[in-house]
């Protein structure tokens, strides 16, 4: 039986429950300790297999950690813990390109992370990883054509840069991080690519538009960041995360 792991985060708190609306499946939840904590995980499975779904803000509290306080080594490790065939992000960015206006999902094959924390699975031995080609381009490839079905066309090639947050990026930085040769931003992606490469499981990331980056609204380069409309339009993505899932389970079969 195939079996995927999908971290999500922004608008995608109910994702189990649209992919049980999917296809038929049943559901279950169980807690993965770790090193750095303990990690929940809803799992989905039907015919075609087994998807372990991971909240990357999950909290024990009525708040969600911010995008700084994540600890994706334990949210990675939960993931590598079900043995799964293939670890799919589900990032909500900001768009700085044209095509990736906010309800587009987009597929990246390249990371930009000048952050200064580092991540690794490794603290005690300088162990290194090849990250020449980020993410999977098979299981890429099936995501595009699900995505350029349901969508009409679907971005690929996506450069996502790496922001800390939690504050959303200013029009200057988001300049600048165009001008290095990114495409959208988030504030998630750049830890968990680093870290799941150090585990050698195909990676692939679905990038959700949620809203125009910094100053890149069209006719409103003034035009404010409200999270809670990000979160929304995160959430009507659902449904074409969903189909690409279903598309990688059944590429196992």
């Amino acid at each position: 039986m195939s079996r995927i792991a999908v971290i999500c985060g922004t608008g995608m708190s109910s994702f189990s429950t649209t992919l049980q609306a999917t296809i038929p499946s049943t559901s279950t939840s169980i807690l993965i300790e770790s090193t750095w904590g303990s990690v929940p995980i809803s799992i989905v499975t039907n015919v075609r297999g087994q998807v372990f779904i991971i909240d990357r803000h999950h909290s024990t509290g009525s708040s969600r950690t911010p995008p700084h306080e994540i600890e994706h080594r334990a949210n990675v490790h939960a993931a590598t813990s079900c043995s799964p065939d293939l670890i799919v992000s589900v990032n909500s960015v900001g768009s700085m390109i044209d095509s990736m206006p906010p309800g587009k999902v987009g597929i990246p094959s390249g990371i930009l992370d000048l952050s200064v924390k580092p991540w690794t699975f490794h603290d005690d031995d300088a162990i290194h990883y090849d990250r020449t080609i980020p993410f999977d381009v098979h299981y890429s490839s099936v995501c595009e054509s699900v995505l350029t079905e349901s969508q009409g066309n679907c971005p690929t090639g996506l450069v996502v840069a790496q922001c800390v947050g939690p504050q959303f990026e200013s029009p200057s930085e988001i300049d600048a991080l165009e001008r290095l040769g990114a495409h959208v931003v988030g504030m998630t992606l750049g830890p968990e690519q680093r870290l799941i490469s150090e585990t050698s499981t195909p990676h692939v990331s679905l990038s959700c538009s949620s809203n125009w980056a910094a100053g890149r609204t069209p006719g409103e380069p003034k035009a404010e960041i409200n999270h809670d409309a990000v979160d929304k339009m995160a959430s009507q993505m659902r449904q074409l995360v969903s189909s690409c899932i279903i598309a990688l389970l059944e590429d196992f079969n």
